[in-house]
């Protein structure tokens, strides 16, 4: 790896995240979503997506076909890997639509409830991989014949522990010059345009094809070497658990942002200067102190909310010049916002905070309030 390539990653790692790691980050959903056909970084993404959905399909189709169980969920891991993505160029349609009266915060949990519904549904596929291959090599090891208990276990032989075909050596072979060709491709793109996200992916492109690597030897060794058949359900074992770790970690982000969980710091982090620089050249802007940022996601949208502190003399019109000015620098300059709220509090006050907006109350007191007979009531 060249330094550039060494230094982009180093880019990409060295901001705080969410503690679920995702192959699709929300930057990458940028190049997905973009109305700029001509950006290289897009036509690299979206090449790598459609790319990645063939792969799946060939995959899939050939495991089964030739009765490779690594093949089988080496499929499964390229859908856990791209199903974000599908899900973002399928949604954002919907997830873009204006607020309405019944939506007042606008249709991004569309794309949340769906990512949900997808990563919950490849986690399962994981967790029956892993147990068809432990099956298998259970059957293999601890049985006297373990093609006759398959059968007998499914009501039939496909899947059991026999020899796959070395056709599906040639098709994981094919993915696995594809993803180098993706990786490089990519990687030329991401240092011509400095981009650690297109870094990022190329290293995913990477990982995929030593993905495709134990699944080609797994073949290969299940063919020439003698009784190793259970290799191949060995590379279906290993390559379900990632499958199983992608599909929870795709799962536990949609909960998070269904949870109203806030956005990363690095978002944070690209809002706090951006509104920094702003208010160093707008009017008035010196004497605003910006306190605290909060912000939600919902779908590829990012609602924010400010706090700002100015001096308690300042008019309304003032304070709304303020906020429009700083409205419309973030809505342009970073990336996903869609909303923005601004909530002016005084200097003189250093106890602000957003949790201030919150009504606190003691719910065992104002149940007692509401099952208290009326005279009971007056008596107190």
């Amino acid at each position: 790896m060249t330094l550039a390539q060494k230094r982009l990653l180093h880019q990409n790692h060295s901001v705080p995240s969410s503690p679920i790691h995702n192959h699709s980050t929300s930057h990458n959903k940028v190049f997905l979503t973009t109305t700029n056909k001509q950006d290289a970084g897009a036509k690299i993404t979206r090449l790598g997506l459609y790319s990645n959905l063939a792969m799946a399909i060939a995959k899939g189709i050939g495991g089964y076909a030739f009765n490779s169980q690594s093949m089988i969920a080496d499929a499964w891991h390229s859908l856990t890997d791209m199903a974000s993505d599908v899900l973002t160029l399928a949604t954002v349609s919907c997830s873009k639509m204006p607020p309405t009266g019944y939506f007042p915060t606008g249709f991004g949990k569309i794309e949340s409830l769906g990512a949900l519904g997808v990563s919950s549904m490849l986690l399962i596929g994981g967790c029956f991989m892993c147990y068809h291959s432990c099956e298998i090599l259970y059957a293999h090891f601890f049985l006297h014949s373990p093609i006759e208990n398959i059968t007998h276990l499914h009501g039939h032989s496909h899947g059991s522990a026999t020899i796959p075909s070395l056709h599906a050596a040639w098709l994981a072979l094919g993915t696995i010059f594809l993803k180098e060709w993706l990786y490089h491709a990519t990687m030329r793109v991401a240092n011509r345009q400095k981009s650690s996200v297109l870094a990022s992916n190329a290293i995913h492109h990477r990982v995929d094809s030593l993905t495709g690597l134990v699944t080609f030897f797994a073949i290969l060794g299940a063919n020439f070497l003698r009784e190793a058949t259970w290799l191949d359900p060995v590379g279906g074992f290993i390559i379900s658990l990632l499958v199983i770790k992608g599909g929870c970690g795709n799962t536990m982000s949609a909960l998070y942002e269904l949870a109203d969980k806030s956005v990363e710091e690095e978002v944070k982090t690209s809002i706090r200067e951006n509104v920094i620089k702003n208010l160093g050249e707008i009017r008035h802007g010196s004497y605003v102190e910006l306190q605290d940022i909060e912000g939600l996601k919902s779908g590829q949208n990012y609602l924010i909310s400010l706090q700002l502190a100015v001096p308690p003399t300042w008019s309304v019109q003032t304070m709304a010049e303020i906020e429009k000015e700083l409205r419309e620098s973030l809505g342009s300059k970073v990336q996903g916002v869609r909303r923005v709220q601004v909530r002016f509090v005084s200097k003189e006050n250093e106890s602000n905070s957003f949790h201030d907006e919150f009504i606190s109350y003691c719910p065992n007191q104002q149940l007692e309030d509401q099952v208290r007979p009326p005279d009971l009531k007056n008596q107190i």
